[in-house]
C-alpha cells in the first residue's frame, strides 16, 4: 500500500487484486459524474462546472480505464485460464465482449463529451448515457462479485506478482525486484 496525498492509502502493485478492485471503484465514481453531468446540462449548459466534469470522465476513460481492460485481458483473463480456474473460459468470453460493447458506446459519448468540455455543446445523449453507465455498473458488480473472489481463490504467489509487474508496466512504474 502506498498513502496517497489525501491521506487514504491506495493499493500497490504488490496486490494487484486489490488495484483492480479500487480501479473499480473509480469507474463507479466516474459513472456517478456521468449521471451528475446528464441531470446538470438541461439548466446550467456546459458552465465551468460542465465542462470541468467533462474533462475528468474523458481523461479517466480515455487512459486508466483503458488500462484497466488491458490489465483484464492481456493479464489477469489469461491467468485464470491458465490456472484453470473453474469456468474462467465462459467467463472471459462474456467480460471481454461487454468491454467490446462498452468501447462502443464510449466512442459515441466521447465526442459528445469532448464537444462539452470544449465549451461547443451542452447536450448528452441520455439514453447512450444511461447505457454505458448501466453497462459498466453490472460489469463491475459481477467482476467484483465473481472475478476477482475467483482469482483470489485460484491465482497463486507468482502469477499475482506476475499480474502486479504487468500492470505497474502499462503504467510505466518500475517495481523494484
Amino acid at each position: 500500500m502506498t498513502a496517497s496525498l489525501l491521506g487514504a492509502a491506495a493499493p500497490g502493485f504488490d496486490a494487484p487484486l486489490d488495484v483492480l478492485a479500487a480501479c473499480h471503484a473509480r469507474i463507479a465514481r466516474q459513472c456517478d459524474t456521468l449521471e451528475k453531468l446528464l441531470n446538470h446540462l438541461p439548466e446550467h449548459g456546459a458552465d465551468t462546472q460542465a465542462r470541468q466534469a467533462a474533462r475528468a470522465v474523458l481523461a479517466y476513460f480515455d487512459t486508466a480505464a483503458v488500462h484497466h481492460h488491458d490489465d483484464e485481458e492481456r493479464n489477469l483473463f489469461p491467468l485464470l485460464e491458465a490456472a484453470g480456474a473453474p469456468g474462467a473460459c465462459d467467463l472471459v468470453e462474456t467480460l471481454t465482449l461487454e468491454h467490446e460493447e462498452q468501447a462502443r458506446l464510449w466512442r459515441v459519448l466521447r465526442g459528445q463529451l469532448a464537444a462539452i468540455a470544449a465549451g461547443e455543446a451542452a447536450v448528452l445523449d441520455e439514453a447512450l448515457t444511461h447505457r454505458f453507465v448501466a453497462s459498466n455498473r453490472s460489469h463491475l458488480e459481477f467482476e467484483n462479485a465473481h472475478v476477482l473472489p475467483l482469482a483470489r481463490a485460484t491465482l497463486d504467489a507468482v502469477a499475482l506478482r506476475r499480474l502486479g509487474r504487468a500492470m505497474a508496466a502499462r503504467r510505466g512504474v518500475a517495481l523494484p525486484d
